[in-house]
């Protein structure tokens, strides 16, 4: 079930009003059904894999604070996680990798001039493995650290699994959050929570709006682009990288966006995910902004364990770069992501490697370090790095991305800005103004988020009920007249699904 679908529209009404009115003690068991039911919607049978999970991680934590109480030494709690460990992650390399091991080792066997092996049979990968994988993961991490405390309830800590406004694509949530609301639900009621509400529901609007207004209508742009590369110039290929950086941040923000205010209509805070990310300064500062809850776990549950930045520098960056290469590869079964993962670590190395450079040769220069202007130039130098990797992490292999970039810098046409070519790459001028006009939208809502730390609802709540109801009609009246919906066009699938 897509949130911009209408199945959506009907059901997450059903279930909140149901939630409102049912008695506190029963509240996580109906979150729990729904949630359930949530996912059936994609494939009913692959619920019994985050059954599993589920369960395999509630009995590792038992199992843990069982040892703990009869003075076991801490190998039997090591043991017990590796197991839980290599089982969990072992599904996950079934369903997600698998077909990717196997490629590569018939790459390998071909190029020996010998027999390669058959695929012996054919996986659906499951909607939104890799998140509830790891969240489960975290848990019995944090238990073993002795950070929270077990959780003894199987329904109470399923519900953790499952929550579905996060469920598919995050964020990925910590247990002393999100499984500590579980266990203290308020009593919800509605004349006591009304603003909490409508805030809620504001935030989820603009979460529609970023997704049906601008990804999905500058992905024809993006699509056409990139599905034929090798036959456009320079401005043609620049408008398809930047295009991506925009749709997928669009895209997955907006799934983000949605799930926290509908978790915030029902009571709950969960973690935000986006903190305006194309406006960071560096490398490092923009995985503060961008998935924030991958890059925080990536953090606390990879790097620290590897070390951190706690030992030599040469171990530090190797810590680095293991960690964005796991997160590349997170993210997908193909080297051009584990490429961007690597891109993304070595950008952070080579970073910190010239900033006593630059720190000395910039007033050399008369650059002003601080000023407006060298921010300016950190935050298009930041951006232009990350549109270069995002095209790895766009493209089919590396062959087409290598290909990509290497036109993108030596097919110059400057004409094409002006000869309407960037009028028949997917979008007519009417729809190209439309996007404009709804970036301007987006960059201001960001503006606000980077300067005043405020989300667009509540900032909406400080500029007076006449200006917040112009936002949110307008947004209602954009997204009415062009979202990305209705007949003949089928709700697109958020870009993180696939992850």
């Amino acid at each position: 079930m897509l949130f911009n679908s209408l199945d959506f529209l009907i059901f997450f009404p059903i279930v909140v009003l149901i939630y409102f009115l049912i008695p506190k003690k029963i509240k996580y068991l109906w979150l729990l059904a729904a949630s359930y039911y949530f996912y059936m919607c994609w494939n009913p049978k692959y619920i019994l894999l985050m059954l599993l999970s589920t369960v395999l991680t509630w009995i590792t934590g038992l199992a843990l604070e069982n040892f703990r109480e009869k003075g076991l030494s801490k190998k039997w709690q090591k043991g017990c996680i590796a197991a839980c460990f290599i089982i969990n992650l072992g599904i996950l390399a079934l369903f997600k990798y698998f077909d990717f091991f196997l490629e590569n080792i018939n790459l390998i066997l071909e190029k020996l001039g010998m027999q390669m092996v058959e695929k012996p049979f054919d996986l659906l990968l499951p909607v939104g493995i890799s998140f509830y994988t790891f969240q489960a993961l975290s848990y019995i991490v944090d238990v073993y650290r002795e950070e929270v405390k077990v959780e003894k309830n199987l329904a109470r800590y399923a519900l953790f699994v499952s929550f579905f406004p996060q469920l598919v694509a995050g964020p990925i949530e910590r247990t002393d959050n999100l499984l500590r609301q579980i266990n203290h639900i308020p009593t919800m009621k509605l004349k006591n929570h009304y603003e909490r509400i409508t805030d809620g529901l504001v935030y989820m609007l603009y979460g529609f709006f970023l997704k049906m207004v601008i990804a999905d209508r500058i992905s024809l742009m993006v699509d056409t682009v990139f599905d034929s590369w090798y036959i456009y110039g320079t401005v043609e290929l620049i408008a398809g990288a930047v295009g991506f950086a925009i749709q997928i941040y669009c895209d997955f923000a907006s799934y983000s966006i949605i799930a926290v205010g509908a978790a915030q209509v029902m009571g709950f805070n969960i973690m935000e995910n986006f903190a305006a990310p194309y406006f960071s300064c560096s490398i490092k500062e923009f995985w503060r902004r961008w998935h924030i809850s991958l890059s925080t776990w990536f953090k606390d549950y990879v790097y620290i364990p590897l070390g951190g930045n706690r030992c030599s520098r040469g171990r530090k960056y190797r810590n680095l770069m293991i960690t964005f290469l796991a997160s590349g590869l997170w993210h997908g079964a193909n080297w051009t992501y584990v490429v961007w993962g690597g891109l993304h670590g070595l950008y952070q190395i080579v970073g910190e490697l010239l900033f006593p450079v630059k720190q000395k040769f910039y007033p050399y220069i008369g650059i002003s370090i601080g000023s407006i202007s060298h921010k300016l130039g950190q935050i298009l130098t930041t951006f232009f790095l990350t549109v270069i990797a995002w095209v790895f992490f766009r493209a089919e292999d590396i062959g087409a991305a290598l290909g990509y970039l290497k036109n993108m810098f030596t097919r110059w046409n400057p004409w094409a800005i002006v000869d309407k070519s960037l009028y028949q790459i997917g979008l007519s001028v009417y729809e190209w103004n439309i996007l404009l006009a709804s970036l301007v939208f987006m960059l201001l809502v960001d503006v606000i988020r980077l300067v005043r730390h405020e989300r667009i609802d509540r900032f909406l709540n400080t500029q007076g009920a006449l200006a917040k109801g112009i936002v949110i009609g307008g947004m209602i009246l954009v997204i009415g007249m062009f979202g990305q919906y209705g007949g003949g066009f089928d709700a697109k699938q958020f870009i993180y699904f696939q992850f």
